[in-house]
């Protein structure tokens, strides 16, 4: 890798190029040239090799990007070329949604147990993983070998369920709760708000009407 800074702009962009790069491989095609790239990730050619630049040097002169192994790369130097063992707290309409998306696992994010403190979720079954109680995320963790946490309470409960997952030594945590929550800085934090995509998509909106 060419840089440790890489902008989280790019990133985001990478996660992008990946799920086009998959969809294209399931349609037959093999080689694709930065052009075509660029026009279905509607982004332009050059901002798709200034992105991959910061990992290393990509495609052939002439003939375009292979694509099994221009995946094979961009998951290798995101660091999802394994698979990563998740753990998520709070089993309501959003957590059991998120039990039941196949994509996770498909992607490479396993979740392999679920927490929530409610006396009548515990005990349950949701896609055939019982509901435990947080207070066992420290104990489990390390026999499952969990490293990604995932919130979804409420988000008075934010703050107790990162607890839970920095004692457990989670490595990062994804919080999908209206809650911003206080972990070491060594543990990275991604937030996951709708809020903010529809604010942005209003904005957008109404400047149009302008």
């Amino acid at each position: 890798m060419k840089s440790e800074h890489i902008p989280k702009a790019t990133i985001g962009r990478l996660a992008v190029y990946i799920q086009v790069l998959e969809n294209l491989l399931r349609d037959g095609v093999e080689v694709i040239s930065s052009e075509k790239l660029a026009k279905a990730c509607s982004v332009n050619s050059s901002q798709i090799r200034k992105d991959l630049a910061y990992f290393g040097e990509f495609g052939v002169r002439g003939v375009g990007y292979y694509v099994h192994e221009l995946i094979s790369s961009i998951k290798e130097s995101l660091g999802i070329d394994r698979v990563w063992n998740c753990a998520l707290i709070g089993v309501g309409n959003l957590g059991t949604a998120l039990l039941k998306h196949q994509d996770f696992a498909r992607r490479g994010f396993d979740i392999k147990a679920a927490f929530d403190c409610d006396p009548d979720k515990i005990g349950k079954e949701v896609t055939g993983m019982e509901i435990v109680c947080p207070t066992h995320l420290k104990e489990r963790a390390p026999e499952l070998g969990l490293e990604i946490g995932i919130i979804t309470t409420p988000s008075d409960r934010a703050q107790r369920a990162a607890n839970h997952l920095v004692e457990a030594n989670i490595r990062g945590i994804i919080n999908f709760a209206p809650a911003r929550i206080q972990v070491p800085p060594h543990i990275p934090v991604e937030y996951v708000d709708f809020f903010d995509h529809l604010y942005a998509l209003a904005f957008q909106i109404t400047l149009g009407d302008n």
